[in-house]
């Protein structure tokens, strides 16, 4: 019997699996996924997420794959364009955006070297109870069919998971799908992290690993239909009128992969935990891609779980009282960046903060404070000083 179960083996399911093999737990990770193997991604991850591959002794070897150190920001909105870095976390200013099947072979390996049973080709079929309470896993492999039992079961499988369906976990929150994306990856591109917005529209570069630029049109989920029949026209040419300066140099770089592209980007919250389950990373919230805070968010949910689960563990009434405490301070820290990522993938520009994005440019120090506001390494509350309100009352 192991104490923990861990079902997905990406940016949450591993990061739990070497955390709690490293407090002296029995872990087992699985994935249906043979690694290494790509994933639709963003890839980013901003300053606190850099911080807890520090402080996992995982950010070396993140590095080592060769993805390069993002240290410069570009934020163009109409006329507005704001150039910096958000602030740093735990020392690490610099964030990365490394390829999927990089990163998460990393994370596993991680995982294994920390004392974690690591298989790969597992598909969870069904769940085993005692009573109501989730007590291991079946699964289906190319070897055939195995059960495994657990203390404790962790979906981190993603936003069309199976243990979310298999536990029945409700949705607790839920809105609509509020943009759709594609993207593709090019070579001998010079770019940072860059965003460039106008009504309807946003295109975005990621710089990650292979000397590969990740460039992203993100349109409203009401034209997903149409743009869908000739999605790469569609794509050039959000480029060319969002981004233009992108665009002109997408003409001396080469499209190096195929165009990729989801409409299925749903947001909602899910009850977090329940007897013997609880729900990690995409699993348990999900939420539009546009703010490239997946992964961070996924690291900061595994290191929140952990903590409260502590060492107790193998006592079932106080796993319980921590699973509870783990859904609540989820929901308390990201339901406003939920809200806050609906809002932007709205893909409206409102005059309001057009204005704030005028009165901060060219105070370097606003314009850091709020790049640091959307990494998460500053508070919202901690932008709105006498300082901004001062520059507002200039414009």
């Amino acid at each position: 019997m192991y104490d923990v179960i861990v079902v997905g083996a990406r940016c949450a399911g591993s990061p739990a699996a070497m955390l709690l093999a490293r407090a002296g737990y029995r872990v087992l990770l699985l994935d249906k996924a043979r690694f290494p193997r790509d994933t639709l991604s963003t890839h980013y991850i901003h300053q606190p997420g850099v911080a807890k591959l520090g402080q996992w002794g995982v950010l070396d070897d993140v590095v080592a794959t060769g993805c390069p150190p993002i240290d410069r920001i570009v934020y163009q909105v109409e006329d507005v364009r704001l150039e910096g870095c958000s602030w740093g976390v735990d020392g690490h200013r610099t964030a990365y955006a490394p390829r999927r099947h990089r990163l998460d072979p990393v994370l596993a390996a991680a995982a294994t070297a920390a004392g974690a049973e690591f298989r790969e080709g597992c598909q969870v079929e069904g769940l085993l109870f005692d009573g109501d309470r989730v007590a291991g896993v079946r699964c289906t492999t190319s070897n055939g069919r195995f059960e495994e039992r657990a203390r404790l079961v962790i979906g981190a499988d993603g936003m069309r998971s199976t243990v979310a369906s298999l536990t029945g976990a409700p949705t607790t929150v839920e809105d609509d799908r509020r943009s759709c994306v594609y993207f593709s990856y090019w070579e001998d591109l010079p770019a940072t992290f860059e965003v460039y917005a106008r009504p309807h529209r946003l295109v975005g570069t990621v710089p990650t690993n292979d000397g590969r630029t990740l460039v992203g049109a993100y349109f409203p989920q009401s034209e997903f239909d149409r743009i869908r029949g000739d999605a790469m026209t569609a794509y050039l040419e959000s480029v060319r009128t969002t981004a233009p300066e992108v665009h002109e140099r997408l003409r001396a770089a080469r499209r190096a992969e195929r165009l990729y592209g989801t409409g299925d980007q749903r947001n909602f919250f899910r009850q977090a935990a329940g007897p013997g389950w609880v729900l990690l990373g995409d699993s348990g919230y999900h939420k539009d891609s546009i703010g490239n805070s997946g992964i961070t968010d996924a690291f900061l949910q595994v290191q929140m779980l952990v903590d409260h689960i502590g060492d107790g563990l193998r006592d079932e009434a106080g796993l319980d009282l921590a699973l509870g405490r783990f859904g609540r301070d989820r929901d308390e820290h990201f339901l406003g960046l939920y809200h806050g990522t609906l809002k932007a993938a709205g893909l409206e520009i409102q005059p309001e903060r057009v204005t704030m994005l005028r009165a901060i440019a060219g105070r370097q120090d606003l314009v850091d404070t709020y790049f640091a506001t959307l990494s998460g390494a500053c508070e919202i509350d901690d932008f709105y000083t006498d300082e901004l309100f001062d520059a507002l009352a200039l414009v």
